[in-house]
């Protein structure tokens, strides 16, 4: 598993001309079953998703399809992760 940490390296007015397109690159990896969740940080300087995939390399690959990577708009930290523990349906 793994945890993908964008941070915007541009203005957010350049990254915001760019969404409509993350967020369909976003879809076709949720349709595929390799993202499990993504979500903006705040303040509004970059974002997260969780990642299932079978190596670092195949992130990186998926991660070199998105408009914000093509553009120079985000940078990113993959961080791998072996998940241990979570919380049932009715503990939530």
């Amino acid at each position: 598993m793994f945890l993908i940490l964008l941070q915007y390296i541009r203005p957010v007015a350049a990254v915001e001309h760019f969404m409509e397109a993350h967020t369909a690159f976003l879809q076709k990896y949720y349709d595929n079953g390799k993202f499990i969740l993504s979500g903006r940080r705040k303040p509004k300087s970059g974002a997260l998703i969780l990642c299932q995939a079978s190596s670092r390399k195949e992130v990186e690959q998926i991660m070199s399809e998105d408009p914000l990577e093509r553009n120079q708009l985000a940078m990113y930290e993959i961080i791998e992760f072996e998940p241990t523990a979570y919380a049932t349906a009715s503990a939530r």
